[in-house]
């Protein structure tokens, strides 16, 4: 089987380690991953503030660059969700576009989805004794509806103890644009997700959106609380090191 990664603008910039570990994991299973340079933004920024025109530019770069691929993995929930949801409605007035996007769209599969729903495999042999829960993020949970695969593939890991956090339904207040935009409300939002992770008692709290990790994890640093953050794909390859 070949896949082609995408990569996302976060993990390039900020969490390296969630593209690395991804791949490293498709290929454990036998997968030739392709990751094409030119690679580029999802367009969910531009989207997110209303910017439909530059969206769809972004958009029809991104779809040119795997158009020659079977299946697209995300380290992503939020990208799996902007291209899966979002893109159709960039290009409902343009049909020959608009069948490209929806092309484009049904290739792409968030990390542990692809391996849970494509793959078949729930238990990649990893071994990691610590304490662990999970954060839901609301693109994941709630536009991709999955919630089952980044946990099954957690609980699978020998030497895991898995905490569910309390109200996991709860967005941690990041939004893109809402953290700065809504910064009050945002940080309100903050401080009950880091509240919900105290009461697990979790050493790591591990997520499939890098930048609610990014947000939570800056959270937890000011407050001075040591838990960990790393994307299940992270967990996953340290678990099998």
């Amino acid at each position: 089987m070949k896949v082609a990664l995408l990569g996302t603008c976060i993990a390039d910039m900020f969490y390296p380690q969630a593209i690395e570990s991804t791949y490293k994991l498709l290929k454990r299973q036998g997968v030739t991953v392709d990751y094409p340079e030119d690679q580029i933004c999802c367009g969910q920024p531009s989207f997110n503030s209303g910017y439909f025109d530059e969206a769809a530019r972004v958009a029809k770069h991104l779809i040119k660059s795997f158009e020659k691929t079977e299946y697209i993995i995300t380290p992503s929930g939020s990208c799996a969700a902007m291209i899966r949801d979002n893109y159709p409605r960039l290009f409902k007035d343009d049909p020959q576009a608009l069948e490209q996007a929806k092309t484009f769209a049904n290739k792409v599969y968030e990390f542990s989805e692809f391996f849970v729903k494509v793959l078949g495999v729930k238990d990649l042999g990893a071994k990691y004794d610590a304490k662990v829960t999970y954060h839901h993020s609301c693109h994941m949970s709630r536009l991709l509806r999955i919630k089952d695969a980044p946990v099954e593939l957690i609980k699978n890991i020998e030497g895991v103890e898995y905490v569910e956090l309390p109200n996991n339904q709860d967005c941690c207040g990041f939004g893109g644009t809402f953290s700065v935009k809504m910064a009050d409300i945002s940080s309100s939002m903050l401080n009950e997700k880091i509240e919900n992770v105290k009461k697990t008692g979790a050493e790591i709290l591990v997520g499939s959106d890098l930048s609610c990790l990014m947000n939570i994890s800056g959270g937890l640093s000011r407050q001075g609380i040591n838990v960990k953050t790393m994307h299940v794909a992270e967990l996953l390859d340290r678990g099998l090191q």
